[in-house]
């Protein structure tokens, strides 16, 4: 079972690694990372540059197409060669999905047209620019195509993928085995619940 994930300068780093935690577990799955030129791309907090061995072009088809966001997602939805590669990939995926703002990527690439979808908070207009309809949940499901909302809500996503691919026995064991019991200290998760001043406060934070 083939998984890439895309990775261009500026990533958001949990993502991409959230999933790749997750997916890693899959029975029989290879996580692959793929980038435009081999080397070092960097995340979006500048202090974890990641090698990256092998160009997107070198991949023809995979069964798990997972984009994440961050900044990166300007460079991809900027860049035709890639958008083309995203569709045709998407043509061969069991399921094409995406962390964030990976959504928009999908959007760019005309994958989201008519499909209803969902990203990060703050990114919602983007989004629905592409024709898609937003959703706040965390995790939306439209036939082949997955789409989760901001950062940590990959690994979501992950989870309830793992669980397509396999049965709910195995994902709920990869689950426990990474501990994944979440318990914030705030309520202050998703922008319907916070309080004005943490939604201003988060918008510095881009």
């Amino acid at each position: 079972m083939d998984i890439v994930i895309p990775l261009f300068d500026h990533f958001e780093p949990l993502d991409a690694i959230g999933p790749y935690e997750i997916l890693a577990y899959v029975p029989g799955a290879s996580v692959r990372f793929v980038t435009a030129e081999p080397g070092l791309v960097e995340d979006v907090l500048g202090s974890m540059p990641v090698h990256v061995p092998t160009r997107y072009s070198e991949v023809e088809r995979c069964d798990i197409l997972l984009v994440p966001g961050g900044g990166s997602f300007k460079t991809m939805s900027a860049d035709p060669g890639f958008l083309d590669w995203v569709r045709r990939i998407h043509a061969g995926t069991r399921f094409t999905t995406s962390v964030c703002t990976g959504s928009l990527v999908l959007g760019a690439a005309g994958l989201l047209e008519g499909l209803t979808a969902t990203t990060h908070w703050n990114a919602v207009a983007s989004l629905e620019s592409y024709g898609a309809v937003y959703s706040a949940e965390r995790v939306v499901r439209q036939g082949r195509v997955i789409t989760s909302a901001g950062v940590s809500s990959g690994i979501d996503m992950a989870i309830r993928l793992a669980a397509l691919l396999t049965d709910e026995v195995t994902a709920q064991a990869i689950q426990l085995y990474t501990e994944y019991d979440p318990q914030p200290p705030f309520d202050t998760g998703s922008v319907a619940k916070a309080p004005a001043e943490v939604v201003a406060r988060a918008r510095t934070l881009d």
